[in-house]
């Protein structure tokens, strides 16, 4: 077999590397501009069709990489306001490209120095924007699921009262954890994962504003302990999946001060806000967390995956996966090889992930990236207020953030039928996925949509700097569109019949 590495294959790449960037920079104008489908809708079981493995070889790298990027979702193009999921800066893509070159994971010092290095600052530098002391500490891991397992790891040791490592999940009382009604479903899957069972995500109401009820924990704690459950910490939002609501941080930090409870805070989409001498004031309270999870990669406009798990107290970073692997760890106490970070994660090979922050901060600077999440939640706001203003749409809540969840109720504009209103619930809601649907189909907007308690509602989420007013106006033209001719003639009882064909576009409550 011939070597990577000879100068020919080397210039070869160099060549084949020139071709790549080309190809993505004609498409990052493109898709820029607004050019072209945001979504080539396909039918999954279609898709799959598309891409078959024979293993044999041979095929054009660059005519492949063509089909990928054709279709694929269009991030860059401003009128994709679906998950929240950052259209990545350009030049964080290329410190990707350097990462997966350099292979150099990052489990122990010697194989990763340079990402170690950063890491540790990095995590220093986001715990004093979250207001910690000085002895505050953390790691970086793949997302804002493994973040919460995580930090919820570290509760469970600070506060169960019996050693889960040795003597197993039984080996005390059940626990568990007040959560709110509209906690990432990631919360309750990692108590379950961790077997505290359906119970142990014990529920605390929220209000109208979808937003935890901090008068409803006194209550919420003792109906748990009354069911016979240790109630260990209380889990609060700062930018709720459903509607990006931000929890009552400082109420919720006094509660669990007052009864020892482990405060932690699922900041995945919310906390970049500490950047913004605008909009910190969503988060105050925060500083007051035992745990803190930020994703880099949903307000930072970082590639995924970039998370951040960050300890008030450092010492509780090495709590979580507190075992000992003798081939890579010495017999030293864990916070003596702090630089050894797979003894504090759930990975035990983690990908250079820091180094795209970094550079973005190196780079760009905090100023940058505070004015652009102003921009996108001034960009909230104003589209809000024209859903308030539209007579036939209704707005679920005023936002806290970036997230606008709103639904289309113009059924009386529509050849005299009812109005949107005066429908059953169930037909109403399936009026909502169809339109969805439509939109999906054709191309032109990528929106999803979430379940609240009044019924399913279309929601946005603006993360792409080129989005603009004239977008968003044309989004509630072309909803407005679908939604007459799915009602036109009186025929709105048939959206309950097509339910089928929307539900399977219909995405469940993912980050």
């Amino acid at each position: 077999m011939s070597s990577a590495l000879t100068p020919a294959a080397v210039h070869e790449w160099r060549t084949l590397g020139h071709a790549v960037v080309d190809r993505l920079a004609a498409y990052l104008e493109a898709s820029g501009a607004g050019e072209g489908a945001v979504l080539p809708w396909r039918e999954p079981s279609s898709s799959v069709c598309d891409w078959p493995v024979d293993g044999e070889g041979g095929a054009d790298l660059l005519l492949l990489l063509d089909r990928v990027v054709a279709q694929s979702n269009h991030l860059h193009h401003p009128r994709f306001v679906g998950h929240q999921v950052s259209s990545p800066l350009p030049e964080a893509a290329l410190c990707d490209l350097v990462s997966s070159l350099l292979n150099n994971g990052t489990a122990v010092y010697e194989m990763g120095p340079v990402s170690t290095a950063m890491e540790r600052n990095l995590v220093r530098w986001m715990a004093k924007q979250l207001g910690f002391p000085a002895g505050a500490d953390g790691v970086f891991t793949s997302g804002g699921s493994a973040g919460n397992l995580t930090a919820l790891l570290a509760a469970r040791q600070a506060k169960a009262g019996f050693d889960v490592w040795t003597e197993g999940a039984h080996g005390g009382r059940p626990l568990a954890v007040l959560v709110s009604e509209q906690a990432h479903y990631c919360v309750s899957r990692s108590l379950q994962i961790m077997g505290f069972g359906k119970a142990g995500a014990w529920p605390v109401p929220v209000d109208a504003c979808f937003r935890m009820r901090p008068e409803a924990l006194p209550d919420a704690l003792r109906a748990a302990r009354a069911a016979g459950r240790h109630v260990i910490a209380v889990v609060a939002s700062a930018g709720s999946t459903a509607t990006g609501a931000f929890d009552p941080l400082d109420d919720v930090a006094e509660f669990c001060g007052v009864n020892d409870l482990w405060f932690h805070v699922d900041g995945a989409h919310g906390a970049s806000a500490m950047l913004s001498d605008t909009h910190r004031g969503r988060l105050v309270g925060i500083e007051r967390a035992d745990s803190v999870v930020w994703d880099a990669h949903k307000m930072m406009l970082m590639p995924a995956l970039v998370t951040a798990v960050l300890f008030r107290d450092g010492r509780h970073s090495y709590q979580p996966f507190a075992q000992e692997a003798s081939y890579l760890f010495s017999r030293q106490a864990p916070e003596e090889q702090w630089f050894n970070l797979a003894s504090r994660t759930l990975e035990c090979t983690k990908t250079m992930m820091v180094l795209k922050l970094y550079a973005g901060l190196a780079v760009r600077g905090r100023r940058f990236f505070a004015e652009y999440l102003d921009g996108m939640f001034g960009l909230a706001r104003r589209f809000a207020e024209a859903v308030r203003e539209a007579p036939d749409f209704e707005l679920a809540v005023e936002p806290d953030c970036n997230i606008v969840c709103f639904r289309w109720t113009g059924v009386a504009a529509a050849s005299g039928a009812p109005s949107g209103g005066d429908l059953a619930g169930a037909v109403r809601d399936e009026i909502q996925s169809r339109i969805r649907r439509r939109v999906l189909e054709r191309g032109r907007f990528y929106l999803v949509q979430t379940a609240l308690p009044a019924g399913v509602y279309l929601r946005v989420t603006l993360v792409n700097p080129a989005t603009t007013d004239s977008d968003l106006a044309s989004l509630l033209d072309e909803v407005r569109e679908f939604g007459r001719a799915l009602v036109g003639g009186g025929d709105a009882a048939q959206a309950s019949a097509e339910g089928a064909m929307a539900d399977r576009a219909r995405p469940r409550r993912l980050r």
